[in-house]
């Protein structure tokens, strides 16, 4: 079975909600490998960091759209954090933040995806 088949299966198999997981999954480890390297290593980090804006730029826009099933709350605060994620993406670049504040981000947007805060309440 080549690849690009076995992803086709994957993506049929997943649930919107899992697709996520994944892609936050992927990026976070991006950006942990990325944190890795020295801070005035920006061509080495540009990536991971613009890949990390750019998933909460799509997911700002997602929830823009008046289409959008999730409750209006929710969708606020998640347009709200992906602003704080831009903001925070530029001082990271600009040397005056910490990566590590978008990777714990993403990590509590990865546990809310896995169910795990309802499990912790």
């Amino acid at each position: 079975m080549s690849l690009r088949a076995y992803q086709q299966t994957a993506a049929r198999a997943e649930s919107p909600r899992e697709t996520e997981y994944r892609l936050f999954g992927q990026v976070t480890r991006a950006l942990m490998e990325a944190a890795k390297l020295d801070p005035t290593d920006l061509a080495g980090r540009m990536e991971a960091l613009d890949w990390n804006r750019r998933l909460w730029s799509a997911l700002a826009v997602d929830c823009g759209d008046e289409g959008n099933g999730l409750d209006e709350g929710l969708r606020a605060s998640i347009i709200s954090l992906a602003i704080w994620v831009g903001k925070h993406t530029s001082l990271v670049i600009r040397g005056q933040e910490d990566i590590q504040d978008l990777i714990e981000i993403n990590r509590m947007i990865m546990q809310g995806l896995s169910g795990g805060a309802a499990e912790a309440a």
